[in-house]
């Protein structure tokens, strides 16, 4: 019976040593990932900005509420990947009008790493769309370098690129910055003196084109954003390169009540991983040795 016992010590202690260096190198990033089924409302302000309305066929400065819903599509999540619809709301708070812009989204990415995966019917406006890059999140243990990140207007990826460390309510991030060249999005044809054109009769083809900065901060252990900035820089073009009109110039910024949301949900994310990476892993050690020490002690005491 004391030789069976020294046994199972030794062996219980061998398998706690043994999966410590597994919970730490590869469980701990296996169990914190993106959810399937995220639900998630952020809201953005810009102020003094100028977007063309339709209702009015001209542009109008206003200040701006723009809110994002983000919903999981469970039915779809399989293996390593998420699926994710997202609704964007512009609403014109200077004029008391909702909904002067909508648009919608959906997107498939790896729930690890962050990484585009092109299924599920992914779309942009219900459009097929090709994605590549980043989607809303990025790896794990996130590096100081250049990662290519989606930009749903001109849906392409674009480098974000590692500019500088700062705090965000105290949270250690990475801050990212993002330039998307003019790029044009669509076409359409309109009456000429919709854009003051006056010496032309009848519909002209408008270009709209895009142009921005979008700066990203994010928290580097778990990938995760807290803070976002849009610059954002739309107007439309007739056929001979002309800018005619503005239809979207606006910066809009995460309100503080989102940013702090974020961050309570990253630092939470760095808690868990932390403590699945380092304090299980140490406590695992600790107890494997101990339990080895023991057999061993008591396997010595037998044999006296």
């Amino acid at each position: 019976m004391g030789r069976i016992s020294t046994l199972v010590l030794i062996g219980l202690g061998a398998f706690f040593i043994a999966l410590a260096p597994l919970l730490k190198f590869w469980a701990a990033d296996q169990l914190i990932s993106a959810p399937a089924n995220q639900f998630g409302i952020s809201t953005l302000e810009a102020k003094g900005a100028q977007y063309f309305s339709r209702q009015d066929l001209k542009v109008l400065n206003a200040d701006l509420e723009i809110i994002v819903t983000t919903r999981g599509d469970v039915k779809d999540a399989t293996g390593d990947r998420v699926v994710w619809d997202e609704a964007t709301v512009v609403n014109d708070v200077t004029n008391n009008r909702r909904s002067v812009d909508i648009s919608d989204r959906r997107s498939a990415f790896n729930k690890y790493t962050g990484e585009a995966v092109n299924c599920c019917g992914v779309n942009i406006a219900k459009a097929p769309v090709t994605l590549e890059g980043q989607i809303y999140k990025w790896p794990f243990d996130v590096e100081k370098k250049t990662y290519k990140v989606f930009n749903s207007t001109a849906k392409q990826a674009f480098d974000a690129t590692f500019v500088r460390e700062e705090k965000v309510n105290g949270l250690d991030t990475y801050v990212f910055e993002q330039l998307v060249p003019a790029t044009k999005t669509s076409t359409q044809t309109i009456p000429a003196n919709i854009v003051g054109i006056t010496d032309v009769t009848g519909d002209v083809q408008i270009d709209r084109w895009y142009d921005g900065k979008t700066t990203y901060w994010i928290e580097p252990v778990t990938g995760s954003p807290v803070k976002q900035e849009v610059q954002r820089h739309e107007v439309l073009k007739t056929q001979d390169g002309v800018e005619r009109a503005a239809a979207f110039v606006a910066t809009a910024q995460m309100t503080e009540e989102t940013v702090n949301g974020l961050v309570s949900n990253a630092q939470d994310g760095r808690s868990q991983i932390n403590l699945l990476r380092n304090t299980i892993p140490l406590v695992l050690l600790v107890v494997g040795v101990a339990l080895i020490l023991a057999g061993v002690v008591l396997g010595r005491r037998r044999t006296a």
